[in-house]
């Protein structure tokens, strides 16, 4: 195969990588807390003395958006977003991780889970505790936590530090390589939950346009493949 080829299916292979990006994010244009994703393309070059540069695409980078998705008022007393910038903190079996999603409940011990069954952590960064036998739980902008009028604790609100990177895991979670520091003018809001902020028009707008890139680009290939057999098929005969 010529570097022609190569240069194709390199292109091909981002395409497929883009593609199912941006299924996965239509997937979950529903799901409580999800940042969209996008994939960077960036340009390999292969040159040596005397010969011609190969250069091909590379899509193996992937980019997570961090702007707020809709708010969605559920009035349910666990459920609690995120206004502005920050995370919650929740205990996993694999170390603390962050994430948006704040659908929470108390399980039969009262501490508060996410979906999953993972801990919220507070401020301290430690298991946010709700009593059993309180009739009324809220949660104040800064996420102080009272019930039954009595303060109890602080939901914890968290960002990378300054030099930290925070890697997308599966799903609504995401784990942060170094240290993390308060997210001081994040509020909360009780009684509401942060949806999606995958944008679905903009996504399918999007899968339309890489489809047809990829036809093109097999088209392509097809044509090339039939360039080359003639060729070999000519020298057979000659």
């Amino acid at each position: 195969m010529g570097s022609i080829g190569y240069t194709t299916l390199s292109r091909q292979s981002g395409l497929l990588n883009e593609m199912r990006v941006v299924a996965n994010n239509i997937a979950n244009s529903a799901t409580s807390g999800f940042r969209s994703e996008g994939l960077i393309f960036s340009e390999y070059v292969q040159s040596a003395p005397g010969q011609e540069s190969l250069s091909m695409g590379r899509a193996n980078i992937r980019n997570t958006s961090l702007e707020q998705g809709t708010l969605s008022q559920t009035n349910g007393t666990y459920d609690l977003a995120i206004e502005g910038d920050g995370f919650f903190m929740v205990e996993t079996p694999v170390g603390n991780r962050l994430t948006r999603a704040g659908n929470f409940t108390p399980n039969a011990a009262g501490d508060l889970v996410t979906a999953d069954g993972y801990r919220v952590l507070d401020a301290g960064q430690a298991p946010v505790f709700v009593p059993g036998d309180a009739q009324t739980v809220s949660f104040g902008a800064d996420g102080t936590l009272s019930a039954d009028g009595q303060q109890l604790g602080q939901i914890g609100l968290f960002l990378p530090g300054e030099d930290a990177q925070i890697l997308r895991e599966d799903g609504v979670m995401f784990r942060v390589e170094g240290e993390t520091v308060a997210a001081e003018d994040a509020k909360v809001l009780q009684g509401f939950v942060e949806g999606s902020n995958v944008n679905t028009i903009h996504q399918l707008a999007r899968m339309i346009e890489v489809q047809r890139a990829y036809e093109m680009g097999q088209s392509f290939l097809d044509h090339e493949d039939k360039r080359i057999r003639a060729a070999i098929d000519n020298l057979m005969k000659s």
